[in-house]
């Protein structure tokens, strides 16, 4: 690596003049930086970062924890938090739990360690205990969740309303004429799982309708074969069944995929709801109506209440802990009439 000493040496000038004329110091001649810029660029110089970070007491880096990396939904929330944080110039390490609380911890740990400016997180299906989050609080490193939240962890949050978007997708069912409607719903413990199975219920209630209890299955991957296997089960369990709504879209592809090989007719005897808006959902026989979850928009507005929180810390402020509730939509397709 080039350093300022080289520069100096080859210019015949001192360190400090160097350094000066890079950050363009008035004080120094405007031949003299124009110089010193000249051989930085044909010895190919960069900045150490490291020593910048050291002076500024920034990484200029976040930290990003999220269940899975080849969800559709994750993938956009990515990309939504890196739009943003480029423009800032943070550089996001991303990691994926795989939905698993012991891992979640230990890279909370690993971006501690790196020293992070902050984390975001959507928490793994499997964390019901929060401590290593209230670490990062101690730790005085901004922390912001988004989709899959721990209600009792103070920080900032980027969500919608699970329950509400729940409570319509059902609705949507009842009103097109489903009278026995199922529910693929996700694990116990993520606040979202949790959310729209009690939108699901309420939908229900207020439609008169009876909450059948053996009409609701509880799923532990959300994976396809999942989808496959509890639509086989539900065929068997439920014959008189007249529509399905499915926690999220990689299942509720899954459930389509046996209902077609079944010979069910979609959405003449069964009508499916999924939740997510996959890309996958468009393309799929029959095209799956689904409500959309804004994962762009979500990524970018976590983003910004990190770095707002960042650089409010940075001058001593107040922190105010937000949180964004974001709208969706029910986007009607071919596996509803």
């Amino acid at each position: 690596m080039v350093t300022l000493k080289q520069i100096a040496e080859e210019l015949g000038i001192s360190i400090t003049t160097v350094s000066k004329a890079l950050k363009d110091y008035p004080d120094v001649s405007k031949k003299t930086r124009k110089l010193v810029r000249e051989t930085a660029s044909l010895l190919n110089y960069k900045p150490n970062a490291f020593a910048v970070n050291l002076r500024t007491k920034e990484s200029k880096t976040i930290g990003l924890i999220i269940p899975e990396i080849v969800h559709h939904f994750f993938s956009s929330v990515i990309k939504g938090i890196i739009s943003q944080a480029e423009k800032k110039g943070y550089l996001v390490i991303t990691l994926q739990s795989n939905e698993s609380y012991e891992l979640e911890k230990k890279q909370i740990d690993l971006l501690l360690n790196k020293r992070v400016d902050g984390i975001l997180i959507s928490l793994a299906n499997g964390t019901g205990d929060f401590k290593h989050l209230t670490e990062v609080a101690e730790n005085d490193v901004p922390l912001v969740m988004f989709d899959k939240i721990a209600k009792v962890v103070k920080c900032s949050k980027v969500i919608i309303d699970d329950r509400k978007a729940a409570y319509k997708a059902t609705e949507y069912l009842i009103k097109i004429g489903c009278k026995r409607i199922a529910h693929f719903r996700g694990p116990l413990l993520p606040q979202n799982s949790i959310d729209r199975f009690l939108g699901y219920k309420e939908a229900l209630a207020n439609y008169n309708i009876a909450y059948d209890s053996s009409l609701v299955y509880l799923l532990d991957k959300m994976s396809f074969e999942e989808g496959k296997f509890f639509a086989k089960k539900l065929i068997e369990d439920h014959k008189d069944v007249d529509g399905v709504f499915i926690n999220t879209d990689l299942v509720a592809i899954g459930a389509i995929a046996e209902f077609n090989n079944q010979g069910i007719q979609i959405p003449e005897a069964l009508n499916i709801v999924g939740f997510s808006n996959w890309f996958m959902s468009s393309v799929i026989s029959p095209s799956l109506t689904t409500v959309d979850q804004p994962g762009f928009e979500m990524g970018k507005k976590a983003f910004k209440l990190l770095y707002k929180e960042i650089k409010d810390r940075k001058k001593n402020k107040t922190i105010t802990f937000k949180k964004v509730v974001l709208d969706t939509d029910l986007i009607l397709r071919d596996s509803t009439k």
